[in-house]
């Protein structure tokens, strides 16, 4: 696709409600796949995909909507009743991952005060007597499930309730029943091995193993020390692939819990600092070889990615071969959430948080596939490219002691970090606000610095340019306002003269007026065009051949400004 088209997609909230700009992409496929999964995900009642195109008389963007879809004329929306029934009716359904997650958000204070995962909730007798002795808390939760889906499958909250409730005492007594039975197993005394085995072929196996090891990490008095108790059992799998399956699934569940709560993750990895330290951590537990390797041959990702250490190492060693490949996804998904997010990585260093960012980058892109979709972690950066081009970060960014030059040079390391179509215009505005400002000028002019080391520097910001990323229609005229002031500061030295009439040998004088024509000891624009034409005056006088006959060197430079001169034309 040509680098000047890309995608832009629009959302309507709600009715009445402007469209507002939610995602911007340079692949069609990756625009028209995310305005299908904002409105399935409700998110928006309308979305609009455009086509932007940019003139090359005009230097202006032409929109073309290519995909519209919902609510787009504003009309009302029509209430669909999908399914009456209450979403769980028996007591296995309420073990499955979606139940237990939403068992998690509705109790999440008490879990959290009794140090507990939704897992051990439903698997040990001792916390549903807890639970059933709270008096209030139970019944706060029912009512804070029964409400909203009583309205939204038009039945009677009451009648609702009391489905919960009975479903709730049916579970309660099944749990009870296999405890007084002797049913539930003690991994301390049987083995963990030894349980999987015995119990591999029975229908129940996953509610048996799942109690057994529920009692086995409630000692445990922290997240991390819960997650040394699951390891330490995971280390003790069988080996026979029917137990062994069995045994690592039933670890697998409050381990994905544990894993995806804040509270869990914080205390895994306690020497986090910041939102960029847990994220930087998180992506190296979760992102296996692919990681590691990325870290030995890359300093930028080396300096980022923290050392994992105790339980975080272990789980780190786990994630890393074949097994628990839904904890690595709920590592995952925490991860593209927060970059998703508006939180700051590094609040108190924004030169750090490009770096972070470029890390996690580079780390979630090589463990593509294994992790995440590389669209998803695509969509994400452009996201999080939106909060790095603000006015308060890019204030932080620049600080108040640094110098013109300084400016544009981390305005332009800005822009090669950011993802995006629009979010690189963005960039380029700045860019184009700092260079074309009289402060710029003013500085490189009077500055302290050698007229020579002014040209270099130019020319240094015009390659950088250059390799940032920008679209060559951004790009090209912050290149040709550099070479303008280098143009002034040549002028205002007279260097190009004076380097003629130098004393110096020939070949020298010569090499550096071909070097500055060339844009490597200057920038391209009036003295490169300038040490074009003296080059090829002072090659063409009659002294000139002697004195070139003994510089290969300079002869060869100045073959490639005519090879150059002669493409040219």
């Amino acid at each position: 696709m040509s680098d000047q088209t890309h995608y832009e997609l629009f959302v309507r909230r709600k009715l009445g409600a402007q469209w507002t700009l939610e995602m911007a992409s340079e692949v069609r496929a990756n625009a028209l796949q995310a305005a299908e999964e904002v409105l399935v995900s409700g998110r928006a009642i309308a979305v609009r995909v455009t086509k932007e195109t940019l003139d090359p008389e005009t230097r202006e963007y032409r929109s073309i909507s290519i995909f519209t879809k919902g609510q787009v004329d504003g009309g009302k929306a029509k209430k669909e009743v999908e399914n009456l029934d209450p979403l769980c009716v028996q007591p296995a359904d309420l073990y499955t991952a979606h139940a237990r997650e939403r068992i998690g958000r509705l109790l999440e204070g008490w879990l959290a005060r009794h140090n507990a995962t939704p897992f051990e909730l439903l698997h040990r007798p001792d916390l549903v007597e807890r639970l059933e002795a709270s008096g209030t808390d139970l019944q706060h939760a029912l009512q804070k499930i029964a409400i909203p889906e009583a309205e939204a499958r038009g039945m009677s909250v009451h009648e609702l309730i009391r489905t919960f409730q009975g479903l709730v005492e049916r579970s309660v007594a099944q749990l009870m029943k296999a405890a007084k039975k002797g049913l539930l197993p003690d991994l301390d005394k049987e083995g963990f091995a030894s349980a999987a085995e015995r119990l591999a072929s029975d229908p129940d196996r996953a509610f048996l193993l799942g109690a057994g090891v529920a009692a086995s990490i409630a000692p445990a008095t922290t997240w991390a020390g819960k997650i040394i108790r699951l390891l330490d059992l995971a280390d003790a799998a069988p080996t026979e692939p029917k137990a062994r399956a069995a045994a690592l699934h039933a670890l697998e569940q409050p381990l994905g819990e544990i894993i995806g709560s804040k509270a869990g993750m914080a205390d895994l990895l306690s020497g986090a600092e910041d939102l960029g330290s847990t994220l930087a951590a998180m992506t190296r537990l979760a992102g296996g070889a692919q990681v590691e390797v990325l870290i030995k041959v890359e300093p930028g990702v080396r300096q980022c990615m923290p050392e994992l250490s105790g339980a975080a190492k272990r789980l780190g060693v786990w994630l890393a071969s074949n097994e628990f490949p839904n904890v690595r996804a709920a590592i995952a998904r925490r991860v593209l959430k927060e970059l998703n997010g508006v939180r700051r990585l590094k609040p108190a260093d924004a030169d750090a948080e490009i770096e972070f960012l470029r890390a996690l980058a580079m780390s979630l892109t090589a463990a593509a596939g294994r992790l995440l979709p590389p669209e998803d972690i695509t969509t994400a950066f452009t996201v999080r490219s939106k909060t790095l081009l603000n006015g308060e970060f890019i204030e932080a960014l620049l600080g108040r002691d640094r110098s013109a030059r300084e400016e544009v040079q981390t305005l332009i390391r800005l822009a090669e970090n950011v993802m995006g179509a629009v979010n690189k215009r963005q960039a380029a505005r700045w860019l184009g606000a700092n260079i074309t400002a009289l402060r710029f000028e003013k500085e490189i002019r009077q500055g302290p610095e050698s007229p020579t080391a002014k040209l270099s520097g130019l020319a240094a910001l015009q390659k950088s340019l250059a390799r940032s990323g920008l679209v060559r229609e951004d790009y090209e005229p912050l290149c040709q306002k550099l070479g303008e002031v280098g143009g002034l500061v040549e002028a205002d030295n007279r260097l190009l003269a004076m380097l003629v009439r130098a004393p110096a040998p020939l070949p020298q004088r010569l090499s550096l007026l071909i070097r500055l024509a060339q844009g490597d000891a200057g920038p391209t624009g009036p003295v490169a065009d300038r040490a074009k034409l003296e080059a090829l005056k002072l090659a063409r006088a009659p002294e000139s051949r002697d004195a070139l006959k003994g510089s290969p060197e300079t002869m060869d430079l100045l073959k490639g400004l005519l090879a150059q001169q002669q493409a040219a034309a």
